[in-house]
């Protein structure tokens, strides 16, 4: 009877510990309490069934786990508010639950995605170890089950919680309660060899006496060998596997939503969302709180009109000269978001929305800063932006329940107001390499008469208000040459007018050129009530101020403002001044002219005369440009149909991404060798469609110059293959890269197809006398051939 008591409990005991551990990570006792209702019910049930024959025990203890599992599922979704029946729920949890447990922000809400795995397992064990255990009398061996449980929880939660000293300590002392309980075969203190004969007793004792001193000889020297190592790993930091596991991802648009806004801005009637607003009273200020809280909606921002609310879609903070990004890590969260720590002199209002969404697409999901819980959709968030994802995408009809804390700054600080530096902010101070020299003087001449950091901030906004238009057709693009055609050029050309994508982006880069930290968001202004359309859709820039946080600005014109032409207050000094204010060459007083012979009287009627000097030798010149153009021409020509037909399959997909690297390289957009294939193949889609751009506008290429006016119904169609394939091709690079001898003659085919329409397309958009010398460039003969790291 005692072991029928003790050995038992021992089970459920380790197997419950497991739960225990895991749930240190999770918010609530919910996880503990189901993985120790799974313990207890799969060794109950074991007991119960003792009697019956083993193969039968499995079948009704499966039965058993799947009844306690959907219950526990209904208890988690109905705790969660998820929307969706018990089937649904169920299936989703089966096809994510391992992937959304390594991916979900800790906290971890008991979902049923995130509960079902801990589940499941623990039932197992607690089968598995029950059988062993109680039907075979191994209750060492029945204890492998629970700790291997034990050792996966302990796995799981990494460095997310302090050591688990204490319940490593209960599950020794509740295995070593399980182990002393005496055994079915004998009792306890009785001589199993006392009704043997006197000579095989004998021989018994001896070997088990032999035995257990081998056995005690072999856990001395595992103590002996083992020990420093484990001694070591006490004070050590354990492996994340979170580390391992891909958060979810986003598309381009999601990535940067800032591109999004001219095509919102030329259907301003489009319904995008329902917003339904609560507000409650203002907090008070939180002491002690650091620079890093949540967006300020400083005076400046157009969100501030009285009863106006700003939405936030997403938070950019990382700009490589080309693209503004979000540049977020996502992880899958409950309803209930990890807080952050507010500003110090701000004061907190708390806002709840019910947003319906109509026919805004992508996975980004529109919400008062900063979110706090979200309720009705399943999300994932980045605490560093504040950033909410639903990893699903967004469908017409979803509607969901958000309650984020809106700070407000004490706006009569920030006159006085610092801004913080050191690597804490490096991703918001940091300006990619390639500033135009006419930015970085415009900035130098803003910041000149303002030491403050916020009346650098209010010139920048105040310059960029009374100087430049909006309009809703201007062209998407706001990487430094769309900056600076936007800043600088001519207005008879399009230039000094924009959306508020390039005001805001234009601001942010300003004012990261004079020492401070910026962002860019994309959002809309809503009155808080009613429909949100894609006319309310807009972007602004923020500031960082030390206890203030972050602060809107707004360099919007103002109403019925006619703009100031630039030139009347700066003017960029031309890199190559135009001809008419070339300095007149100067004449130098000559000595007097030589007699000169009279024509009837040539000095030299042996020599050659001058005109046939010139014509003979411009003749041998152009025949020597000819030969070398000829030459060049051939080897290149030679080049390609080495690279793309010579070789094995690998080899080949290499030579054609070897000639899509060139083409870049020709094109004016060369990439560095330190890239991986998928960044090259993101830079090649961006090249080409910045070429295509300025071919349809007639307006110069980046960094390439040159107008086009026209493109073939052909070259559309190449375009097309050309962008969607160099995906294509960096997949089949990395196939070669990591599988060597995988690569098929028809992906080989493929990948010279992909590369041939790439390379035309994007020659074809360049000016003529371009296309004239890119078949006779020498750069790709003489480079030395690298392929792209796989990734």
């Amino acid at each position: 009877m005692l072991r029928a008591v003790v050995v038992p409990l021992a089970l459920i005991g380790l197997t419950a510990l497991a739960g225990v551990v895991l749930g240190r990570v999770y918010a609530g006792s919910l996880l503990t309490l189901l993985v120790i209702g799974a313990a207890a019910g799969s060794v109950l049930v074991s007991v119960a069934a003792r009697r019956l024959p083993s193969w039968l025990v499995a079948p009704v203890s499966v039965a058993a786990m799947a009844g306690w599992t959907l219950w526990s599922l209904r208890v988690a979704a109905s705790r969660a508010d998820l929307p969706g029946g018990l089937l649904e729920v169920t299936a989703d949890a089966a096809r994510n639950g391992i992937p959304r447990l390594l991916t979900a922000m800790i906290p971890v809400e008991p979902t049923p995605d995130t509960v079902l795995v801990p589940v499941v397992a623990a039932w197992l064990a607690g089968l598995a170890g029950a059988e062993v255990a109680l039907r075979t009398g191994r209750v060492l061996l029945g204890y492998l089950p629970a700790a291997g449980l034990y050792a996966a929880a302990l796995y799981v939660v990494g460095p997310n919680a302090e050591p688990a000293i204490g319940a490593t300590l209960a599950f020794v002392a509740v295995a070593a309660v399980g182990l002393a309980a005496p055994t079915a075969a004998s009792p306890a203190g009785g001589d199993p060899s006392a009704d043997l004969a006197p000579r095989v007793r004998a021989a018994v004792r001896v070997r088990l006496a032999v035995s257990a001193a081998l056995g005690v000889a072999v856990v001395v020297g595992l103590v002996a060998l083992l020990g420093p190592v484990v001694a070591d790993q006490v004070d050590g930091r354990p492996v994340d596997p979170r580390r391992y596991v891909e958060p979810p991802q986003v598309q381009t648009l999601d990535e940067n939503p800032l591109i999004r806004i001219s095509g919102w801005a030329l259907h301003p009637e489009q319904k995008l969302l329902d917003v339904s607003t609560v507000r409650s009273g203002a907090a008070a200020p939180s002491a002690g709180a650091g620079p890093d809280g949540g967006t300020g909606e400083g005076p400046a921002a157009p969100g501030d009109a009285a009863g106006s609310v700003r939405i936030r879609l997403a938070v950019l903070s990382d700009y490589d000269g080309v693209t503004w990004r979000v540049g977020a890590t996502y992880r899958n969260a409950g309803r209930i978001l990890p807080p952050s720590t507010p500003a110090r002199d701000s004061t907190v209002e708390t806002v709840q929305q019910q947003i319906t969404v109509a026919e805004l697409s992508g996975r980004l999901l529109p919400a008062v800063a900063t979110p706090r819980e979200v309720s009705g959709a399943r999300v994932a968030y980045d605490p560093a932006t504040g950033t909410l994802i639903r990893p699903e995408g967004l469908t017409p009809g979803l509607r969901y329940t958000v309650t984020s804390a809106r700070e407000r700054p004490d706006n009569n600080l920030l006159a006085t107001a610092n801004v913080p530096a050191g690597t804490e902010v490096a991703r918001v101070l940091r300006v990619a390499d390639g500033v135009p020299d006419p930015l970085r003087r415009l900035a130098a001449q803003l910041a000149e008469e303002n030491g403050a950091p916020y009346a650098r901030a209010a010139a920048i906004e105040q310059f960029l208000a009374e100087h430049y238009r909006v309009v809703a057709d201007a062209p998407s693009g706001h990487a430094y040459p769309n900056l600076g055609f936007f800043l600088f050029g001519p207005r008879n050309a399009g230039g000094q007018e924009g959306t508020s994508e390039q005001f805001a982006a234009a601001f942010a880069v300003l004012g990261r050129l004079s020492g401070l930290p910026t962002r860019v968001v994309v959002g809309f202004e809503s009155s808080g009530q009613g429909p949100v359309r894609a006319g309310d859709a807009y972007a602004w820039p923020e500031v960082l101020f030390d206890g203030l946080g972050w602060v809107a600005f707004n360099p919007l014109p103002r109403p019925d403002n006619e703009p100031r032409p630039v030139e009347e207050d700066f003017r960029p000094t031309p890199e190559d001044p135009p001809p008419s204010e070339a300095p007149a060459p100067t004449v130098e007083p000559t000595a007097s002219p030589e007699p000169v012979a009279a024509p009837d009287g040539p000095t030299d009627r042996g020599g050659v005369s001058t005109p046939v000097l010139v014509a003979g030798g411009s003749g041998g010149l152009l025949l020597l440009v000819g030969a070398v153009l000829l030459t060049l021409l051939a080897m290149r020509r030679s080049l390609t149909r080495a690279r793309l037909g010579r070789g094995d399959p690998g080899q080949r997909i290499a030579g054609a991404w070897r000639e899509v690297t060139d083409a870049l390289h020709l094109a004016g957009r060369p990439v560095g060798d330190d890239l991986a294939a998928t960044e090259v193949a993101g830079q090649a889609r961006q090249a080409l469609a910045d070429a295509l751009i300025a071919t349809r506008q007639g307006k110069p290429s980046p960094r390439a110059g040159g107008t086009a006016t026209g493109r073939s119904a052909g070259t559309a169609e190449a375009a097309g293959m050309g962008a969607g394939g160099v995906d294509e091709l960096a997949d089949l690079l990395n196939v070669v890269g990591f599988a060597p001898g995988a690569a098929t003659p028809a992906q080989a085919t493929r990948a010279a197809e992909v590369a041939s329409a790439y390379v035309a397309t994007l020659r074809a958009a360049r000016p003529w006398w371009r296309r004239l010398l890119w078949s006779t460039h020498p750069a790709p003969l003489r480079r030395r051939p690298t392929d792209r790291s796989p990734r």
